[in-house]
């Protein structure tokens, strides 16, 4: 049994939550799970519009779906999202320029199915963590190409700005990853605001303790927030195997 916690927080300087989580442990459609990390950008309520919107289209296009492969499902609903976020931009000014990222997720016969646009992250926590997305950002592109270290990325001044979001381009891009998970693994999907706070060692110390998942969210929000606490934080965390011992 699959089992489940999604959670968000202001953090310290922001006014607005802009982040949004969605989890369903049920089926939903022919997925028989859905997790979902929106992030959105945009000035006044467009990124809070853009993230919200997302996250409802991507459910209801998933809820709808008559297809059997988890990707397609998930990439037709992602797809359906840009073309709608586009299209309310376009039909209100105040909207303008709106765009989110998305990183979605569902667990079916041992396998996660991950889709990602954006810098919201999926990791997965077994003895260490291994970061499964890759951001799509100015900055990781700069640590591809060598530009940069890894460890000068981490505080580079262009940090915030990303190369795909849902809304931004007329056809949206989407990474795919496919994860065979192990008994013990815990998944951990999250905004910029949880690891731009964050080091990966300091999530791990957290996601390997003896707290309930429901408590580690919860550690790493406060974590998040006493070091700065800068951005909005979305978290889920999922434990594929909560029933096995």
């Amino acid at each position: 049994m699959i089992k489940a916690v999604s959670v968000t927080d202001v953090g310290k300087r922001r006014q607005l939550n802009q982040d949004i989580v969605f989890a369903s442990e049920q089926a939903l459609g022919r997925l028989p799970n859905v997790f979902i990390v929106a992030d959105g950008m945009g000035g006044h309520n467009a990124g809070d519009y853009a993230s919200r919107y997302t996250v409802e289209v991507i459910v209801n296009e998933i809820k709808s779906s008559d297809r059997d492969d988890c990707k397609e499902v998930i990439k037709d609903a992602i797809e359906t999202a840009n073309t709608k976020i586009r299209e309310a931009a376009k039909a209100d000014e105040a909207l303008t320029g709106m765009g989110t990222t998305v990183v979605a997720a569902t667990y079916k016969d041992g396998i996660l199915y991950v889709a990602n646009v954006g810098d919201s992250r999926l990791y997965v926590i077994g003895n260490q963590i291994r970061q499964i997305t890759r951001d799509h950002s100015l900055v990781e592109e700069m640590v591809r190409m060598g530009g940069i270290d890894r460890a000068s990325a981490r505080n580079h001044p262009d940090k915030n700005i990303i190369t795909r979001a849902i809304g931004a381009q007329e056809n949206v891009e989407i990474d795919f990853f496919d994860v065979t998970l192990e008994q013990g693994d815990i998944v951990l999907m999250c905004s910029d605001g949880l690891t731009n706070m964050l080091e990966d060692y300091e999530i791990l110390q957290i996601l390997l303790g003896n707290d309930s998942i429901s408590k580690k969210a919860d550690l790493l929000i406060c974590a998040a927030n006493n070091n700065g606490g800068r951005d909005n934080i979305a978290v889920i965390l999922i434990e594929p195997f909560a029933d096995e011992v």
